[in-house]
């Protein structure tokens, strides 16, 4: 079981070789298995780069992936719309980051915490 689930931002920059969020992975991944939500995978493969095949693969191997299920869905569906009814335009994406890191009680990693307002959700934003 993971304790972190890794924003999409935080994977990118990891494999494009960005220093402190490799060392930031690093660290937390030494006593944890890191996690992302499936919808993280999904955007990590539609931004991969050819040269990247190999290592996006092996990276993502490592890490838990936490799967789109009714109770994710339904919590971040009433993400949107309840950011909606205050004037905030929520990503779906990041309401399904949110909704997988909520529903299993993960802290969220990441590098945009603006884009995660919501209340309940634990955030560690180096």
């Amino acid at each position: 079981m993971a304790r972190y689930l890794l924003d999409t931002g935080v994977v990118i920059r990891h494999l494009r070789g960005r220093s402190e969020v490799v060392t930031l992975m690093r660290g937390l991944g030494k006593a944890e298995r890191l996690g992302v939500a499936t919808i993280t995978r999904l955007e990590v493969h539609a931004g991969m780069r050819p040269e990247e095949r190999y290592r996006t693969r092996k990276l993502l191997s490592r890490l838990i992936s936490y799967d789109l299920d009714r109770e994710i869905a339904d919590r971040a569906g009433d993400l949107v719309r309840e950011h909606r009814a205050r004037g905030i335009a929520l990503e779906v994406p990041d309401a399904i980051i949110a909704a997988t890191a909520m529903a299993n009680n993960l802290t969220l990693v990441t590098l945009n915490p603006r884009h995660f307002p919501m209340p309940g959700l634990k955030v560690y934003s180096p």
